[in-house]
Parts: structure tokens; sequence; C-alpha cells
């Protein structure tokens, strides 16, 4: 696209006087509001286009050319869970023989395994299972630090918090200082979905509210717990929801600084029981294809600079779609993963891992820089050109052999749930 060489501006002619005056408020970093929000995020045409190379140029401000990595493995312990949240595939009632629960041992057996193959993250998310001792996190977090030290400990959604809490009858407060001590080094930001109470009351009736949400990630960043933000778009919400969302995470983030980055995450439609049972009028197949891109754009324009990363999640949308959205703001292609069993389960076909060798492939052919870096984004190492080392993971073949898939989990009498 041609560029408007009256300004040497990215915005390219042909785009329209209304997106324009937008994008040259966000290139001038000044805050845009919820409308505006929402007009960047349904453009098309030339203004889709226009939209895309301004989050590009706020990207190159922020971090420049370095696209990030980080060696990493799920950890999903279990999937019984007392919710019923209409998009959760992953989730089985604990009378379902699908269900499944990992003890600490084999939860401490993975992490190290993962840590001999360079892991240096461990991401643990479940459900919620019922009668859960509320201190179950912190002795996971124990054990795992027990065993290995270096390791971190990328744990327990603000759903998982407040639960943790609420068995163990603490506070917020109280229960984020026992996961600090224990050896918890940031949070997930997910089980964020939409933060617009009318529509999570739509799509997961009993989920934490937005309120207990933003008093779990306040609290935690005010510990001095670093978290990601997400949110999961692409089902019933409308432009202006999800402009209300990006908002709120801005606020946040200007406020207390504790956000790692955001992390868009597309609804993944086909196995998800509000979708195949038809349970939400209205209810979308998750989002088109311009639809991802122009989040991740929009939310580059929208929290720049308070928030410096935006990540997108190749489990969600796929190693060529994550491709492109390295040209409209987002420079962090997120985890190897290792184990990913949530969008698997809700019908995501990407598999469960990406070796380190990919990901550079996927960002130089992108024609960025690539780097692997901690969960906290501190740049472990950033690779020349012909810079091609082998990575422990990359020599890995037999993935589900080596190291099993949720389908096997759930149809392994080893680890059945056995009842609170």
């Amino acid at each position: 696209m041609t560029v408007d060489e009256r300004t040497s501006s990215p915005i390219p002619n042909g785009t329209s006087d209304g997106i324009r005056a937008i994008l040259d408020r966000a290139l001038d970093e000044r805050l845009l509001d919820r409308q505006e929000t929402a007009d960047l995020l349904t453009a098309t045409g030339r203004d889709f286009t226009a939209v895309c190379l301004v989050a590009d140029e706020l990207r190159r401000r922020a971090v420049g050319d370095v696209v990030t990595y980080v060696v990493n493995r799920n950890v999903n312990f279990t999937n019984v869970c007392i919710k019923r949240c209409g998009f959760c595939a992953f989730s089985r009632d604990h009378r379902q023989e699908a269900g499944y629960f990992l003890p600490g041992s084999e939860i401490v057996r993975r992490a190290r395994e993962a840590w001999e193959l360079g892991a240096t993250e461990l991401c643990v998310q479940a459900g919620l299972p019922p009668k859960m001792d509320g201190w179950l996190y912190v002795k996971l977090c124990r054990a795992i630090k027990q065993a290995l030290p270096e390791m971190h400990i990328h744990g327990f959604s603000p759903e998982e918090v407040l639960y943790g809490a609420t068995r163990a009858r603490v506070s917020i407060a109280e229960y984020l200082a026992a996961l600090k001590e224990a050896g918890v080094g940031s949070l997930p930001g997910t089980s964020a979905e939409i933060l617009v109470q009318e529509v999570r009351d739509r799509i997961a009736r009993g989920r934490i509210t937005v309120e207990q949400w933003l008093d779990v990630i306040g609290t935690a960043h005010a510990a001095g717990i670093p978290t990601t933000a997400t949110i999961m778009f692409g089902h019933v919400e409308s432009p202006l929801d999800d402009a209300r969302h990006l908002l709120l995470i801005r606020d946040i983030q200007r406020e207390t600084g504790g956000f790692t980055e955001f992390v868009p995450l597309g609804f993944v439609y086909w196995e998800a029981p509000m979708y195949h049972q038809a349970m939400i009028p209205g209810l979308r197949s998750g989002p088109s294809g311009r639809e991802v891109v122009a989040m991740h754009a929009v939310a580059r324009v929208v929290l720049h600079p308070f928030v410096k990363h935006v990540q997108v999640s190749w489990v969600k949308e796929g190693p060529k779609l994550s491709q492109l959205c390295l040209d409209a703001g987002a420079d962090d292609l997120g985890g190897t993963l290792i184990n990913e069993s949530i969008s698997t389960a809700a019908g995501a076909s990407f598999g469960q891992l990406v070796r380190p060798v990919e990901f550079r492939r996927l960002i130089r052919d992108a024609g960025r820089v690539p780097a692997e870096r901690s969960t906290t984004y501190e740049l472990r190492h950033v690779f020349g050109p012909d810079e091609e080392p082998v990575h422990p993971l990359d020599a890995v073949t037999d993935v589900e052999e080596r190291f099993g898939s949720y389908v096997k989990l759930t149809q392994s009498p080893e680890f059945r749930y056995q009842g609170p």
C-alpha cells in the first residue's frame, strides 16, 4: 500500500476521513474512546488496511522488529469442574467417566520433563473440582519449586484464585500472598472472557464476575505479581462490548502497570456446548479472519503505549493467520505449550506443540527477528539471521506418544478422578 508521502504517515491514501482522524489521534498517542475503538474494530477495505498499518507502526515504536516466544509446558491437571460455562468443552462433571485428576507427583514429573527439554515456564491451570482443598494450588507450587527452583510458575487464573481463597476461607490478598511465597511468578489473565457483565451472564452464568476478576487482578498487581490480560471474542458480544473491554484493560494498566501482555483469544466454537447444543440465540461460530487480525491491530492501537506486548495465540488462530497478525500489531507468538488441552477440547486443530525451530521459521518468514523470552519478557536470546541452534524440544518427534494427549488422558484409568 502506498504511503501518503505528504505527511510521511503510515495512513494510506483512500482512508476515510473518520478513520483517518481516529488513527491520527492514535499516532499522536492520545487516548481513544469507546466509539472510536468500535469504529476501528469494524473497519473494512482501505480503512482496515490503514488500521493494520498504524498498528504496525506503533508496534515498531514499542518493541522494534523482534518477535518473541517462550518455551513452556501447559499442565491442565484436572478437567473436573463445578462450573458449566457454555463455551468450555474441556470441563467434565465429577460423575463423568472422562474426568481425570493428576496427582502432585505426576505434575512434578511433567514439570521436570519440560525443564530437561529446555522449558523455562510451567503454565498451570485446571477445572474447579468439587470440595477441593483450598490450599491445593499453594501445595502444588511448593512441590514444583522444591523440585525445580528456577522454573517460572505461570499459574492459576483469577477464577482459580477466587475458588482457592473461598475454599481456604481467606481473603484474596491473603491467598495471593501465600501463592507468591510458594513460588507463583505470574498469573494468566484468563477467565476474563469479555469484561461486560451482561454478556458474561449469557455465555457463562455463575462464572467469576467482572468485579471479582478486577479485584483479583488488581490485588495481584498490588502484591507485585504480574499477570497477562486476555479477551475472548467472536461469540455474542458486539464491537462496543469489545471496545469496553479494551478500554478497561487500558485503564487498569495505566493504574497498576501489572500486565505483561494482551492476548486476544478467538472463540473456538466447534465443540463448545453453547454452540453445538444451540443454547444461545445469535451465537456466532467464532470470529472471521478479518476480525482476528483487526482485534490484534486495534488492541495495539488502543493499548499503546501502556501495554507493550500483544500476543497472538497460534493454538487458536493457527500458524499462518498468526503470521499475518505480526503485520498488524502483534509481537509475540506465545509458548511452545507441549500439552495444550483446553483449546484442543473445544475443537482447535493446530496441534499441541510448536517447536522453537518452527517459531523461528515463522518469524523469519514474516521478515522479523526471532527471540526466546522469559515469561515476563526478558530476552533470553535474540537469534541472528543465520543462527539456527538445535533446541532439545526440536528433536522430539513422537509428540503424542511422548507427552500424551487430552483424549488419552480422559480415557486413561491411571488418573481417573475418584471424587471429592
